[in-house]
């Protein structure tokens, strides 16, 4: 199941036109600190002192960071990516309720979103549109019941003009959860990533904007899809959507 929704999340994502990346999860400090988790995130964030790496806790530092020092050509914007990864995060300061079960571990799987597109405040908020429509999408095909919040000033992350924040309803908990976060960053990002691209007209090179925003997470995503679809002899109802991904079953039962 775990891998179920993670596929189909990526198969989703390709289909729509994004380009899938195997991306590595050890990131220089340059890359940690041009997407904005350095300095303020190092607590949080499982470092290799030894060779001065880090283990990124999101698939969007080495997704954003890939044209870092680059100027690209108009024609490769929006670059649109989407990259299945690994995440690794040390939880701290965590403990309570939260840190037993599914709910917040410090290594789960992935699938994110990223655009980087061009320096224009209107292709921006479509594009933040666009990948929040994304996951949407795809809690909607899953068949799991969610709410949208708008992000406040003060809860917003360093150099986040907008966010949406994506809430599971997960029974046991008997509230919502978070399993999604939608961001962009105007050239917050590319400033710091010296990530540019040149202006047809003008010759001149500009700073990118980029956006990003979690496709699936797994196994926190599978909280709500197990209780949700769970029957009364204890057996779990797959969702039609995940079915061709688990060999065409339907239920998943405890073995005799």
């Amino acid at each position: 199941l775990h891998w179920a929704v993670l596929r189909f999340a990526t198969d989703f994502m390709v289909g729509k036109g994004y380009t899938p990346m195997a991306v590595p999860m050890l990131m220089r400090d340059e890359a940690m600190a041009g997407t904005g988790y350095f300095p303020g995130s190092e607590e949080q964030t499982y470092q290799i002192q030894r060779d001065e790496l880090n283990l990124a806790g999101t698939a969007e530092v080495p997704l954003t960071a890939y044209f870092m020092n680059e100027i690209l050509n108009i024609e490769q914007l929006p670059a649109k990516l989407v990259g299945l990864s690994t995440c690794f995060r040390r939880e701290a300061g965590s403990a309570g309720k939260d840190t037993y079960g599914l709910y917040r571990i410090h290594q789960f799987d992935k699938v994110e979103q990223v655009v980087i597109c061009e320096n224009d405040d209107e292709q921006s908020a479509k594009f933040h549109d666009e990948i929040q429509a994304n996951s949407e999408a795809v809690m909607q095909a899953i068949g799991i019941p969610y709410r949208v919040v708008l992000v406040c000033t003060g809860d917003l992350g360093r150099g986040q003009a907008r966010k949406f924040d994506i809430e599971a309803w997960m029974p046991s908990r008997n509230s919502f959860g978070e399993t999604h976060s939608a961001s962009k960053f105007y050239d917050f990002q590319g400033r710091r990533l010296n990530m540019r691209y040149k202006d047809p007209q003008t010759k001149k090179n500009i700073f990118c904007h980029t956006l990003n925003n979690t496709v699936i997470a797994s196994p926190r995503v599978l909280i709500p899809i197990l209780e949700l679809n769970q029957n009364r002899d204890g057996s779990v109802t797959v969702p039609q959507v995940l079915r061709p991904y688990m060999g065409g079953m339907e239920k998943i039962v405890k073995p005799d």
